[in-house]
């Protein structure tokens, strides 16, 4: 088994097409700033682990010779965040113009979820424990 010094996840890097449109939204539906940007990219601190967005077009530097796929490919992960009141932060979110995917709704797992789309075609998730 190979030993990782590592504990945790520190960054994802998520490519995007609209950098401009992408900071929007994070600054807007996040409520978060940007802790470094550049032309090509911007970086947001989720509590201990830090998303970067990344224009599309500077992806294959990181991917090479792995091919770097659009949005259109379709999800190929959700990211979940865990809420006090899934039915509360989906009524801001709406009223933010954030449109969800699906939810409010209790999954069998226990817990109650809705699922939102960022500008890249990232899926984000927030949950809340059943009580």
């Amino acid at each position: 088994m190979i030993q990782w010094g590592a504990k945790n996840i520190d960054v994802i890097t998520l490519f995007v097409e609209e950098l401009p449109e992408a900071k929007s939204f994070y600054e807007r539906v996040f409520g978060l700033s940007s802790v470094y940007e550049d032309d090509n990219s911007a970086v947001y601190n989720f509590g201990n682990m830090s998303v970067n967005l990344l224009k599309i077009t500077e992806a294959d530097e990181l991917t090479h010779p792995a091919p770097v796929a659009d949005r259109g490919a379709g999800a190929r992960f959700v990211f979940t965040i865990r809420v006090d009141d899934v039915d509360a932060l989906c009524t801001e979110l709406m009223s933010s113009g954030v449109g969800l995917l699906n939810g409010p709704m209790d999954r069998p797992w226990g817990i109650r979820t809705a699922s939102f789309q960022d500008p890249g075609g990232h899926i984000w998730e927030i949950a809340q424990e059943l009580r």
